[in-house]
């Protein structure tokens, strides 16, 4: 699959950018040129040498509270993807094999997660346990994992009554087995799909919370702890809040990008990309072939025409 995307320039395009932010989170803090957090008496200060992005209402530096937020960003946004995965896509896989009463149980609670006000939920449980990042991700990865519950569920749904499947639960393979073996390879697709996407809402999500103070609370610096602070002094610093949102803009872009990629390679759009490809590749090299025959052809033509003129000028000599 990823030779797939990588074949498509929308799939470069996104893999290249998601991985500038995979870069910044990790050497972002390191590379850093000033501290984040120190203050200086030079506030609101213009882009210069010093400071490429300027200087916020206490001193600090811009770029430098932008590279060590985008670790913070990155992080949360994983635990929402990989929380969601976890509780969404593995009940939603289960709930085809473990009867009717699990799946009752399962769905309704998909229902009632769906039902929840999602800020309002997210501020509740924050309040209770504490405003700290793993609890605020870990409560709003749970409020989105009924999209891998229903995309896990339907793509199981759709092997589950083929006869590979039955045939080997028929044998006494068991369900655990089967579902590594047949059922896993074909959920994939949609998952990674429905994952891609939920980064991208991480990304939204993340900086929401963090943009009203909910997970992180300043000075510690992120995207949307910055997007907030900036537009307290737009009369100063009319441009200071286009770079944190243009971060949070492109890497949701790239998101989406990336999930469409893996939709039109995946399944029989992408056997029918690949059969295309093989044959333009076919086509292509059979024009090459026809015109390297036309060639020795013509080069053939014109020894003989050459042949011929040396021949008649021998004879009339």
């Amino acid at each position: 699959m990823v030779r797939r995307v990588l074949s498509l320039t929308s799939g470069r395009i996104a893999l290249a950018i998601l991985t500038v932010i995979a870069l910044l989170a990790l050497l972002g803090p390191l590379i850093a040129p000033h501290d984040p957090l120190a203050t200086t008496d030079n506030t609101l200060a213009d882009a210069s040498g010093s400071h490429w992005l300027g200087t916020d209402y206490l001193g600090r530096d811009v770029l430098s509270r932008l590279l060590d937020g985008s670790r913070v960003s990155v992080l949360g946004t994983l635990e929402v993807a990989l929380t969601a995965l976890g509780v969404g896509a593995v009940p939603g896989i289960l709930s085809v094999y473990f009867g009717r009463v699990f799946e009752w149980i399962t769905l309704r609670l998909t229902d009632t997660l769906v039902a929840l006000p999602f800020l309002l939920f997210a501020v509740a449980v924050v309040a209770l346990l504490g405003n700290g990042l793993t609890q605020a991700m870990l409560v709003t990865g749970v409020l989105v994992s009924p999209l891998f519950y229903r995309v896990a569920r339907a793509a199981t749904l759709a092997v589950a009554r083929s006869p590979y499947v039955e045939a080997a639960l028929l044998s006494g393979a068991s369900i655990g087995w089967v579902v590594r073996r047949h059922v896993w390879v074909k959920v994939l697709p949609p998952i990674a799909v429905a994952l891609a996407q939920t980064i991208g809402v991480g990304f939204v999500i993340v900086s929401t919370l963090t943009f009203l103070g909910i997970g992180i609370q300043p000075p510690a610096p992120t995207w949307g702890g910055l997007l907030a602070s900036d537009l307290g002094y737009l009369s100063q610093q009319p441009w200071a809040p286009l770079v944190p949102a243009l971060l949070i803009m492109v890497t949701v872009w790239a998101c989406n990008l990336l999930a469409d990629a893996i939709r039109d390679v995946s399944g029989e759009a992408g056997r029918a990309l690949v059969d295309n490809r093989r044959a333009r590749a076919n086509r292509l090299a059979d024009a090459d072939a026809d015109a390297d025959a036309d060639a020795d052809a013509d080069a053939d033509a014109d020894t003989d025409a050459h042949a011929d003129a040396a021949h008649v000028h021998a004879g009339g000599a």
